[in-house]
């Protein structure tokens, strides 16, 4: 049977963590769940929430002390065992069904190493909101090429997935990275092998004031053109229309913010 391991990185996030386990725990189908937690040092009550959990057998909980998100998802990676995985944040969530599917695309594609799904943007009370640029990163993800990919990050880091195997053969997340360590990693898969789209919404992203995306800083947009600077060699159409897209994104939100959306 398919094993399918989830590693949720966590640093004081007792609040949104029991909403992420239960999409997590309640996905069935013909696979074995594991759930890696990696609890990076939190101080709030998070260690309790997952003491709680552990009494599930599928889920495998880890400490080690606050050294940032990305060693938190590499070292989940490395006890993983399943021959699907992906991470999960602890604020974010699975929709119903979202393994069951991901697991029966890689059975009927054995050549992908690697899969892209829809994605929704949820506020704190699990609410849908700017639907305008999930149909947009939809529409991009639906015409998806590598070059395409250089030129403006559309990927939805928790609706993506990828077989383990591909992921050690890929390497570890850089962790010299703050906010586009995934963009980075896609970039890698990418150049390795084409991902499998599917056409489902497998995801939530929660974005709210506290996560570190949510404040949605140009300093994150401006490490992503550095991340792209690395893979685009001698392109300088792609540099420039990604430096259009950053300021493109920037002033985007900037007016949503501005518009209180």
């Amino acid at each position: 049977m398919t094993k399918v391991s989830i590693v949720t990185p966590i640093y004081n996030q007792a609040d949104f963590l029991p909403r992420t386990a239960e999409s997590i725990l309640s996905q069935s189908g013909p696979f074995e769940l594991e759930w890696i937690i990696w609890d990076d040092g939190s101080t709030d009550r998070t260690p309790e929430v997952i003491a709680k959990l552990s009494s599930d057998r599928r889920v495998r909980a880890f400490r080690a002390e606050n050294r940032g998100q990305c060693q938190a998802i590499n070292d989940g990676m490395r006890k993983a065992t399943g021959d699907i995985a992906a991470w999960l944040n602890s604020d974010d969530l699975y929709t119903p069904g979202a393994l069951a599917k991901v697991v029966e695309a890689f059975a009927n594609q054995p050549h992908s190493q690697w899969l892209l799904g829809r994605c929704d943007i949820i506020d704190t009370d699990d609410r849908i909101i700017r639907p305008a640029i999930t149909r947009y990163k939809n529409s991009q993800l639906a015409h998806y090429g590598y070059r395409r990919l250089l030129r403006e990050n559309f990927v939805s880091q928790p609706a993506t997935f990828w077989r383990l195997s591909f992921w050690r053969q890929v390497g570890d997340l850089d962790e010299s990275l703050y906010y586009t360590m995934d963009y980075d990693t896609w970039l890698r898969m990418g150049r390795i092998s084409e991902p499998l789209i599917l056409s489902e919404t497998l995801a939530q992203f929660r974005l709210h004031p506290k996560s570190k995306t949510g404040a949605v800083k140009r300093e994150q947009f401006d490490e992503e053109f550095r991340v792209a600077q690395r893979y685009l060699g001698n392109d300088n159409t792609s540099r420039m229309i990604h430096r259009f897209n950053v300021e493109k994104i920037v002033w985007s939100y900037r007016l949503l913010k501005l518009l209180g959306k």
